[in-house]
């Protein structure tokens, strides 16, 4: 089974980027995306169903309410049992940012975790995200379900996450408490960083994700925040995990591990 996953910065644009060219390449099972920045009335064909006319993946969003902003979604190669949107969260369901699909003895999610680095007002908002999320992972582990969730997590874990860490101590996605969030959902809740588990010491093929400023991609100054999470038996299951760097559809880069 192989699970992509793929902050897209916009649909849009990431197409015109040939992001779905390559999408169409992979045969892959399941594909996470986030940051949609489109609404219903925006999605086409290809991105309600990409593939071609005898394979044609199913489409499952959720959708911000705010216009050009945030949206998250599944696609997938056979039929999910169920999807449902939102976590139960009056404030951040209205952004957009999770849809579940289940399948027979497993679930996968997509998800997109607000980032703070835009002031202190998001980073509250980031704060009160991780607060209120870190009770509904835990209420995941109890269901009894394998679990794979993907997304944009907009934390660095450790040092070797980032390419310049320590000035980056005081900067929004590589802060103490949100560290600190990742770990107890490691340690306490019991999901495993798939990638970590399959690469421990890797570091700058394991970023994600590069600031559109100083040259930051040329020059490989990235951040990995982007993952795929998992329940320990389906962690179990992973084979090889790689960031793909060939092309660019976004300033982030897909995630693309292969589970037996």
């Amino acid at each position: 089974m192989r699970i992509i996953s793929l902050n897209l910065n916009g649909i849009r644009s990431a197409a015109k980027k040939g992001c779905f060219d390559w999408l169409r390449k992979q045969k892959a099972d399941v594909i996470c995306v986030q940051e949609l920045k489109a609404q219903e009335a925006d999605m086409t064909a290809e991105f309600l169903m990409p593939g071609t006319a005898k394979n044609r993946m199913h489409g499952h969003f959720h959708y911000a309410l705010k216009k050009g902003y945030s949206g998250v979604g599944v696609y997938t190669r056979a039929v999910p049992e169920r999807v449902a949107t939102g976590f139960g969260s009056r404030e951040f369901d209205a952004e957009g940012r999770y849809v579940r699909a289940d399948f027979p003895g497993h679930s996968v999610v997509s998800l997109y975790q607000p980032s703070g680095s835009s002031g202190e007002e998001r980073q509250a908002a980031k704060f009160r995200f991780l607060d209120q999320f870190l009770p509904h992972l835990k209420r995941l582990r109890r269901e009894g379900r394998e679990f794979v969730i993907c997304g944009d997590l907009n934390i660095a874990h450790r040092e070797i996450d980032l390419r310049n860490w320590k000035s980056n101590q005081k900067n929004s996605g590589f802060l103490p408490e949100e560290r600190a969030w990742l770990t107890r959902v490691f340690d306490e809740v019991g999901f495993v960083d798939v990638y970590r588990a399959l690469h421990p010491e890797a570091t700058g093929e394991s970023y994600t994700w590069w600031s559109n400023r100083g040259a930051a991609y040329e020059k490989n100054v990235g951040w990995r925040l982007d993952y795929q999470i998992a329940t320990p038996g389906i962690a179990a299951r992973a084979r090889q995990a790689a960031v793909y760097k060939a092309q660019r559809f976004s300033d982030h880069a897909p995630l693309v591990i292969d589970y037996e």
